[in-house]
């Protein structure tokens, strides 16, 4: 691992900025219909319940990567092929992320634009930043996050002038029952966004204050899930509930339909600009930590060398990862959420923490 250290703010900063990721844009939670604002909540009631497992590990390793403790607890062997798998799940995680970036510029902003030229651009941007390190990555996600409140605040001002507010959308409370709210809350939610914080067991170890981690990881948490429930709820007041499941992007209709005394329109940029910051850090994040498990696992000297071929398969796996947006967003609802999310998210850390619980306590009774 290189040697950096990043501050506590600059992580919380980090964290809060990969947690909107793209998950700020599109519908969140949709399925719980009106109740969605619901149904994120308690995702992230789910995501915080994860987060006392990994950081039960992280505090049994705190000086350690994931892909370190995987050997620490399951062995040389077994553990290096579980370490090798989360760095898999972590490229996979982020070519996911880079096609969701590229699939919202194409369709907004930049429609005669090649998804290739859009997705070469964002890692080569990407790769910069990761080559001078993480305390590079840290300060700027310092001055993104006052950008992003700043353009946060901005936007929804503008929202509540232009008159489109109907809270009624939001009526009748529980109309379809708490079915459809638990099943949309648990997996869905809680594992996109909320579980997917995972990959910060990697970033950890560079914390100048590891004391504070419990603190700033459910601070992000927290204050993320807040702002998303506001966000789906503000996105039904403006849309209604039918518009907002037919939208691929419904905070970017939302927008669209400020207009204020004919001068003010087309506000779009607001949000385009809000998801190139969310999901630069979001990208970065996975990126770093699968380039991190690779110099961990293969006993690399640093991370500097293997950042422009690993960005390079990054590329290659965003283009070929569906053949178009509509099937890229099959197969994260109906397999990445199913076959990845709960192995990896849930399965695997669960064996951690048992096997480390039973190795504590023969260590204490050996004592």
């Amino acid at each position: 691992m290189e040697k950096a250290k990043i501050s506590v703010i600059q992580l919380f900063a980090m964290m809060f900025l990969f947690e909107l990721g793209s998950a700020l844009v599109v519908s969140l939670g949709s399925n719980a219909k009106k109740d969605a604002w619901l149904a994120i909540l308690l995702g992230m009631c789910g995501g915080m319940v994860l987060f006392f497992i990994y950081y039960f590990l992280f505090r049994q390793h705190p000086t350690l990567p994931f892909t370190e403790y995987t050997r620490k607890i399951f062995g040389k062997y077994l553990g290096w092929g579980i370490g090798l798998l989360y760095t898999l799940y972590f490229l996979y995680a982020s070519a996911r992320n880079l096609r969701d970036f590229g699939d919202l510029l194409l369709s907004s902003t930049l429609p005669e634009t090649p998804l290739l030229a859009i997705n070469i651009l964002m890692v080569l941007a990407i790769c910069y930043v990761l080559y001078l390190g993480i305390e590079v990555l840290g300060r700027t996600a310092e001055v993104f996050i006052v950008v992003l409140i700043f353009m946060g605040f901005i936007g929804n001002l503008l929202v509540y002038l232009s008159g489109n507010v109907d809270f009624h959308n939001l009526q009748p409370f529980l109309e379809n029952g708490w079915k459809p709210i638990l099943s949309t809350a648990f997996p869905l939610v809680t594992y996109f966004p909320f579980a997917e914080m995972l990959v910060f067991t990697m970033l950890l170890p560079y914390l100048n204050r590891p004391e504070l981690a419990k603190k700033v990881w459910l601070s992000a948490i927290i204050s993320s899930g807040l702002i998303l429930s506001y966000t789906a709820s503000l996105n039904i007041t403006v849309l209604s509930v039918e518009e907002v499941e037919r939208s691929t992007f419904p905070l970017l209709s939302t927008i669209g339909k400020v207009n204020i005394l004919e001068f003010l329109q087309r506000l779009d940029a607001l949000v385009v600009f809000s998801f190139l910051i969310t999901m630069f850090f979001k990208i970065s994040i996975f990126f770093y930590g699968a380039v991190i498990g690779l110099v961990d696992l293969f006993n690399l000297k640093n991370h500097q060398q293997i950042i422009l071929p690993v960005g390079m398969i990054l590329i290659f796996l965003s283009m070929t990862i569906a053949s178009d947006f509509s099937e890229h967003i099959e197969e994260g609802q109906d397999i990445t959420s199913y076959y990845i999310h709960i192995p990896f998210h849930i399965v695997i850390p669960l064996l951690m923490l048992f096997v480390a619980m039973i190795r504590n306590r023969f260590k204490n009774k050996t004592i």
